[in-house]
């Protein structure tokens, strides 16, 4: 090895740090891994972990993500669910240590099927949670919603009709039908 190669090495190696010691930065970091489960199944969501309201890192749960030890808040969001549904965990992050979690959503599935005069027709369904609308259906397309109750409105044309308030209950099927003339 000539002079100048041994010197470009001591450099790097002083500059950079030996690649067998970890630097402080490093051993001040933590691992968080999160599994997401829709009514115990294994599901796919996403995870934001935030400190004071703001985003430190993102990704899709079930992968590790690297963070500096500390307190956070991980928002964990279900993919696919009408609603969007969220779910907060605070976490406490060790140095060099390795946090899992596991998060589950309760969900169950509504469809609406609408008819006029007897026959399947085109029409949508108006789904709300506390009077504030959340999504539409198209009539016979189901979907995935957070388990609790729900207020849903059929429309055919320039017709509607309440369907009422609706309580989707985990793991269940619910459909229901509105008849239009």
């Amino acid at each position: 090895m000539t002079r100048a190669s041994r010197i470009a090495v001591a450099w790097s190696l002083f500059a950079f740090g030996s690649l067998d010691a970890p630097t402080e930065a490093q051993t001040a970091r933590g691992r968080v891994t999160i599994e997401i489960s829709e009514n115990g199944v294994p599901a796919s969501g996403t995870i934001s972990i935030q400190r004071d309201g703001r985003e430190v890192v993102a990704g899709a749960c079930g992968k590790e993500l690297t963070v500096d030890s500390g307190t956070y808040t991980a928002v964990v969001r279900l993919d696919g669910a009408l609603d969007g549904p969220s779910k907060q965990q605070a976490l406490s992050v060790q140095p060099n240590g390795k946090l899992s979690l596991k998060v589950d959503f309760a969900t169950g599935t509504l469809e609406v099927r609408i008819a006029s005069q007897g026959k399947r027709a085109a029409g949508i369904a108006i789904i709300k949670k506390n009077g504030v609308q959340i999504g539409t259906l198209g009539s016979g397309v189901a979907a995935h919603l957070s388990a609790g109750a729900y207020q849903v409105v059929a429309r055919y044309r320039a017709q509607e009709k309440s369907l009422g308030d609706v309580v989707v209950e985990a793991g269940q099927r619910l459909t229901l039908d509105a008849a239009f003339e």
